[in-house]
């Protein structure tokens, strides 16, 4: 099968290959290699408020695009003392139009802080959330959902990861998602579940 992973992220794309890398027969395309140019489209599909609806929002947009079996993601960060937020609005999470990538990672991690810092609360609790949705033709959406809990620490720590992996600890291991190996965070995050039980369909259908 080609699997064509709706994303614009580098990061994703690289996480979502190691996760997938073993299951067999299974080849993942990304957009530039499906040739779909990047659309102003593209910032209006994830209108809902529920991680599952975007993530199948996205699959089906370039699912009709490309006509490839399709799978996208939405994730998202859900902080208990802020009533669940910033969830399907991480990515866009502080205020400030024109931030992208590691300028915008900063200023939502900023944000955070000092929505918390505000609240003068000391539930520091969060969790990862990942709802990854599967679209072919003439099957109904297959969505698969993983969530990661954390606890939000005040300094950043650790160089891996993105997003807000640096305040993010995993209260098991007692490191940040960004000081976690690659296959420690792939085998805990949120991201990892929710792809690793996609995988685990895949390779069910691939067996005779």
């Amino acid at each position: 099968m080609r699997l064509l992973v709706a994303t614009r992220s580098q990061h994703k794309i690289a996480e979502i290959r190691d996760i997938l890398a073993d299951v067999p027969d299974l080849e993942l395309v990304d957009l530039d290699a499906a040739g779909v140019p990047e659309s102003p489209e593209e910032e209006h599909l994830e209108p809902h408020e529920t991680f599952e609806e975007n993530a199948v929002s996205k699959a089906r947009y370039f699912f009709g695009l490309t006509g490839l079996p399709t799978v996208a993601d939405d994730s998202g960060l859900e902080v208990q003392a802020l009533g669940g937020a910033p969830g399907v609005r991480s990515k866009r999470f502080a205020p400030g139009e024109g931030l992208d990538g590691l300028a915008r990672d900063r200023a939502n991690n900023r944000y955070l802080l000092e929505q918390l810092r505000a609240l003068g609360s000391p539930d520091r609790r969060a969790r990862y959330v990942c709802a990854a949705a599967f679209v072919e033709d003439g099957q109904p959406p297959l969505v698969f959902r993983g969530v990661a809990p954390g606890v939000i620490v005040d300094e950043p720590r650790g160089e891996g990861g993105f997003g807000y992996d640096a305040h993010v600890l995993d209260p098991e291991l007692g490191a940040t998602f960004a000081e976690l190996a690659a296959a420690d965070k792939n085998r805990r995050s949120h991201r990892g579940k929710a792809f690793a039980a996609l995988g685990e369909a895949l390779r069910v259908r691939s067996t005779p």
